[in-house]
């Protein structure tokens, strides 16, 4: 076991904030750029009523909430409301970025609580710190939290308690004194965001580690070190280990299971091709597979199965790998 790496944050002459704010932004942009990311929009694939550009205004639109929630320790719930009304905003595709907010906002409070006491962060601290901060949230939190379902669009599961379609359920959160964290662990069987915050995070930092081993060539097999073959691959590589639960809300916990398997196949393939090379090239190998993803793409656009919640995670791995310094 080697020792846990200390990353500086390479932020120049950019104060803290606007560095941390710049992170989220271009991790929200190398996220919906990558391609082939099968299910999901990219730069080659738009939906009917959400294109492409939707996503980068969104990216775009959450500058100023970021660097203002890196600033706190507190306060999560608002500024998930701030950043989801600013993204609304400024584009007509609806529902873009919701759960990559609720994974950015308390990622970025950690980020500026341990870079302006330190200048440096190990990941699994980062985590930790993101973690504390969720923990701490109020009824206040989780009220800002609710107010916001309705301008973002979001499809949630029916929960029998608080249940978003019952106009009661903001005066029985108030009334039972329940915080935006109880809230999370209400939902974390079911919801891969929520689980996040309950697990301390555990999805993004793998995320993270996946794309910093991936940018430095240290993934075998893997897809060498093209920033967009990387996020595809790290995208890939989480599908196949977690059911997404924006395709379960959607369809139906089958769907999602056959979409992970999908991309299980993938990744084993990439095992196999590896295991008959004597000499191992990340990029050639990886772009034979990519035939295989193009047509696990192909097939979920079709049938309209996009992994939303997988993107989230990659997304706050992105951002946890650019404030670590990984450029391109």
């Amino acid at each position: 076991m080697g020792e846990t790496p200390v990353f500086t944050a390479d932020r120049g002459n950019y104060e803290l904030a606007p560095y941390i704010a710049r992170c989220a932004q271009l991790a929200m942009c190398l996220e919906v750029s990558a391609s082939p990311k099968p299910g999901n929009i990219d730069r080659h694939d738009d939906y009917e009523d959400t294109r492409y550009e939707h996503f980068l205004a969104s990216a775009v639109s959450i500058y100023p909430t970021i660097e203002e929630a890196s600033k706190n320790t507190s306060g999560v719930g608002g500024y998930i409301k701030s950043a989801v009304g600013e993204s609304v905003k400024w584009q007509k595709g609806g529902n873009t970025h919701f759960g990559a907010i609720i994974l950015l906002v308390p990622l970025a409070m950690a980020a500026g609580r341990i870079l302006a006491e330190k200048g440096t962060f190990t990941i699994p601290e980062l985590a930790e710190c993101a973690h504390d901060i969720v923990k701490d949230t109020s009824t206040v939190d989780a009220v800002e939290f609710y107010s916001c379902f309705d301008a973002a669009g979001v499809r949630v599961n029916p929960v029998e308690e608080f249940d978003l379609q019952n106009d009661n359920a903001i005066a029985d959160l108030r009334e039972k004194d329940i915080s935006l964290y109880d809230l999370m662990e209400i939902a974390h069987g079911y919801d891969m965001i929520a689980n996040e915050w309950t697990t301390g995070f555990t999805r993004c930092t793998e995320c993270a580690e996946t794309i910093i081993k991936g940018m430095k060539g240290r993934l075998h097999p893997g897809p060498g070190t093209d920033i967009n073959d990387v996020v595809v691959y790290t995208f890939l590589n989480l599908l196949s280990r977690s059911e997404d639960t924006f395709i379960a809300t959607k369809f139906d916990i089958e769907t999602a299971r056959y979409v992970s398997g999908l991309a299980g196949s993938i990744m084993q393939k990439m095992e196999d091709i590896h295991g008959t090379h004597k000499i191992y090239n990340n990029e050639r190998e990886f772009n034979i597979i990519r035939p295989l993803i193009m047509e696990m793409d192909r097939e979920l656009l079709q049938r309209k199965i996009n992994p939303g919640s997988t993107a989230d995670i990659v997304i706050a791995g992105l951002f946890i790998a650019l404030l670590g310094g990984i450029r391109y």
